[in-house]
């Protein structure tokens, strides 16, 4: 092949597959974001030979390898794609009309007509970009440090907590977080702090994108939950909190969750038969949790209540000493073979007996529960003979969330966290006292996290007398 006067060497960079930028775009406009590409390509010749000239470009390195864009493409000639021709897409570095920037491998393709090199323009449009993408290209460059990225989804709700800088470009962001996101039919953001107005962890919000329905349906945990995302509190983010704890909790154990919210412990605690009993003031949160213990198949171990925090720590102890319940564990019998009858009653292999006390507490609101902690003082005076050493039941491990701030050990994070308990329980907890864990659950802001401590209750506060 006669070689061809050299061009210049087109290198790759990584603006070529960025979208346009509009730094001034305040209303979205999808139609802005357009690009065609002059590319080239390798035709293919015959259509069996696609596999084998894929892989030895592949292996030559000189295919385009960008995300979301195949190598594969239909010819870029219209009856020739009509035909169910196709080309592969070249590294741009690869010019169809300079011989010299063809690799030994392409010249070889060349040469024996299994490719030819042809010009092929690739259009790429705002389909093609993904949220990141799109946001960069319009947001100013000083604000892209930190731009908007997660959420706390529920169901088909994306809710955003937008710091102010980026409040004039809400809408911008709501519509291509809708756009990019196939799940999401609906973007709030919220608009104070979570349960800063009223006791029930609920928040306000502005409708910025979708659709105003805020009825939805999760599942977590292997449980389905239905609940209005603006009358209750959710949190997708805590499953993993949701689950650490419930893995705690052991078959037949009798468990106290005093602010149960819509049940992310309480059901699949149930599911584990686990004995719930599951408080939470919020009506409308309460109207939920009984719907998720039916829905769930769980009634048979998780019992709801609406009542206060307080009184419920110290009613329930005392409730529990006085309640019987128990469930039957059977085993199903075979079906016949010509009939869809049973043809015998189940058989009870096991029953469990709801116990006089409870193993575990749970106080999960974290702006407030440390100060429920006085409750427990006396909680159960009078009755030591409910617990080891005269029976085999220890006191309860009681698991309390609080905010906190952070640091890169939380040392001093957990001594003031144990200090705010201990002056709570008017005894001494430390982060060294046995059973007490400080556990950092996440982080809500840069320098402030949610945190949970579990400590055993102890005896001198259990039992201390009026």
């Amino acid at each position: 092949m006669e070689p061809r006067q050299s061009s210049p060497i087109v290198k790759s960079s990584p603006n070529m597959f960025r979208p346009p930028i509009n730094r001034t775009m305040r209303v979205l406009d999808r139609s802005f974001f357009r690009k065609t590409l002059p590319l080239s390509a390798a035709r293919i010749n015959e259509s069996k030979m696609i596999s084998k000239c894929r892989a030895e470009l592949e292996r030559s390195k000189d295919l385009l390898r960008t995300a979301r864009i195949g190598s594969v493409q239909p010819d870029p000639g219209t009856d020739k794609a009509s035909w169910g021709r196709k080309c592969l897409l070249l590294k741009p570095e690869v010019r169809h009309e300079d011989s010299s920037t063809w690799s030994p491998k392409l010249q070889e393709l060349v040469m024996s007509n299994d490719i030819a090199l042809v010009p092929f323009s690739l259009d790429l449009d705002y389909n093609f970009w993904t949220y990141h993408d799109i946001l960069t290209s319009i947001m100013p460059e000083e604000e892209q440090e930190e731009l908007p990225s997660g959420f706390n989804a529920a169901g088909h709700i994306a809710h955003l907590n937008l710091r102010s800088q980026y409040l004039p470009y809400k809408t911008l962001i709501a519509a291509v977080l809708l756009d990019k996101n196939p799940t999401i039919k609906t973007v709030i953001n919220k608009v104070d702090e979570v349960g800063s107005n009223n006791e029930y962890r609920t928040f306000n919000y502005e409708l910025l994108a979708g659709d105003p329905n805020l009825n939805v349906e999760v599942k977590e945990q292997g449980c389905f939950f239905q609940f209005n995302y603006s009358k209750v509190y959710w949190n997708s983010k805590l499953e993993t909190e949701h689950r650490r704890i419930v893995q705690l909790f052991h078959q037949g154990e009798a468990v106290c969750d005093v602010m149960a919210g819509v049940g992310p412990f309480a059901v699949p605690a149930g599911k584990k038969r686990v004995f719930v009993w599951a408080n939470d003031l919020n009506p409308a949160s309460y109207a939920s949790l009984k719907d998720a213990i039916a829905r769930n198949k769980v009634a048979n171990f998780v019992q709801p209540f609406n009542k206060d925090g307080h009184q419920f720590i110290r009613s329930s102890a005392a409730s529990l000493l006085e309640t019987t319940a128990s469930v039957n564990l059977t085993d199903k019998s075979p079906r016949h073979s010509t009939t869809t009858t049973w043809t015998a009653q189940p058989t009870v292999r096991k029953t469990l007996v709801q116990p006089c006390t409870f193993a575990h507490y749970i106080l999960n609101l974290p702006a407030s529960a440390l100060s429920f902690l006085p409750s427990f003082i006396g909680l159960y005076a009078g009755q030591e003979t409910l617990f080891a050493p005269h029976t085999t039941a220890n006191l309860p491990m009681v698991h309390v969330y609080c905010f906190s701030t952070k640091s890169d050990t939380n040392e001093e994070e957990k001594i003031k966290i144990c200090a705010e308990i201990s002056q709570m329980l008017q005894f001494e907890i430390t982060p060294q006292t046995p059973e007490v864990l400080i556990w950092e659950v996440r982080d809500v802001a840069p320098q402030k996290s949610i945190f949970c401590a579990s400590f055993r209750l102890p005896t001198e506060v259990a039992f201390r007398g009026n």
